[in-house]
């Protein structure tokens, strides 16, 4: 999918008269009645979409942030009419059929200049793996519409104010006839020109375009609880896109990625690590170090020590989260290295212990062999 600012030919910082200019500009170059060349016809489809994105500030700001993908299948050309053929079919079919071989689509009343809720936005956020066990503030700088300072949101100038549509004559719809080979049918849809509302901004405001919201960029303070994952979503009340006409902000959505430990490995509230002792810790029993959750931990390594065995480090796992006092159990798998390579003296002492427990059992030394006489005497 091409760049919808190059598709306009504007830069991504073009304000909505810039925005309407290219568009009209490049609809009357590639309008299928008036260019007749292979593909015009899609060009303009292409061009029709990218504005009717661009031009409403909200979905521009989605598609400034996470591109076509934040759209959702939203956004659009300005006027569905001009795409004719199958649009003006389905749209015809959706409403709903009337007597007479003709129908009038139920587009529903103009919406009018009333409140209007801010969009979601969604933020990723990626910490590392003990700031998701442990909790952390922290700092993030978001970009969001908020209310225009200048008009205060009115989208006019000062003592300016909006005035009836021109186009739609305050009713917000515009009817078009269509013909199909089911019979002539008129589609009702918003007025492109008002979106709807009746009413149009004839003297908007420079600082704003007219929208009524400025992108700002914010810093936020996001306190992340102890114990969340990665795919753990947190909520942010009224840190989303700023409403319209008095309308309430919406909601920031932070999603977080949680980096992987190098030593450590999370199931759930249980954390899970191996750690390499040799064959005489095993035998004999030792005072290790292993690294948790909490940092390096002395842990008693009992005499005897089977390859293969699980030591449990009560409560020192992840907490559960929203009850940060509860916490899961660390559990360590025990490696026991055997060595591969023996100097003289090491290999006369274990051929002596060898002989001295295979003399216990009555077997010869070289038969008992040197892990029977050490594991099983």
């Amino acid at each position: 999918m091409a760049d919808y600012y190059d598709l306009l030919g504007v830069s991504r910082d073009a304000d909505s008269e810039t925005l309407k200019r290219a568009y009209r500009r490049m609809a009357r170059q590639y309008h299928p009645d008036v260019n007749k060349d292979p593909g015009a016809e899609d060009k303009f489809k292409e061009i029709g979409r990218a504005y009717g994105v661009l031009s409403d500030p909200q979905t521009r700001s989605r598609y400034d942030q996470f591109g076509e993908a934040g759209l959702g299948g939203g956004g659009g050309m300005p006027d569905m009419g001009d795409m004719g053929g199958f649009a003006d079919l389905f749209e015809t079919f959706f409403s709903g059929f009337g007597g007479g071989g003709a129908s009038q689509g139920g587009g529903g009343g103009p919406r009018r200049r009333g409140p209007r809720q801010g969009d979601d936005l969604r933020f990723d956020l990626t910490i590392s793996f003990s700031e998701a066990i442990a909790g952390q503030e922290k700092e993030v700088q978001v970009r969001h519409l908020e209310t225009c300072t200048t008009c205060k949101g009115s989208g006019a100038k000062a003592g300016s104010g909006p005035t009836t549509c021109g186009t739609c004559s305050g009713a917000g719809q515009v009817r078009r006839a269509t013909r199909t080979p089911f019979g002539s049918f008129t589609q009702v849809a918003a007025c492109p020109t008002c979106e709807g509302t009746g009413e149009v901004i004839a003297d908007p405001c420079n600082a704003c375009g007219g929208q009524g919201l400025q992108q700002v960029r914010k810093k936020l303070r996001i306190n992340i609880p102890a114990g969340v994952d990665s795919g753990t979503r947190l909520r942010v009340s009224n840190e989303g896109n700023a409403g319209q006409r008095g309308g309430p902000a919406g909601d920031l959505y932070v999603f977080l990625t949680v980096q992987s430990h190098p030593q450590l490995r999370r199931d759930g509230i249980t954390i899970h690590s191996e750690v390499a002792v040799n064959y005489l810790q095993a035998i004999l029993g030792d005072k290790i170090e292993v690294e948790t959750v909490d940092g390096p931990q002395a842990l008693d390594l009992p005499a005897g020590t089977q390859p293969g065995a699980v030591l449990n480090l009560t409560g020192k796992g992840v907490p559960k989260l929203g009850n940060p006092v509860a916490r899961g159990n660390h559990l360590i798998n025990i490696k026991v290295q055997v060595p591969t390579k023996l100097n003289d003296l090491e290999r006369n002492l274990l051929e002596e212990l060898a002989g001295h427990h295979s003399a216990k059992g009555h077997k010869h030394p070289h038969k008992s062999g040197l892990f029977g006489g050490l594991f099983g005497g």
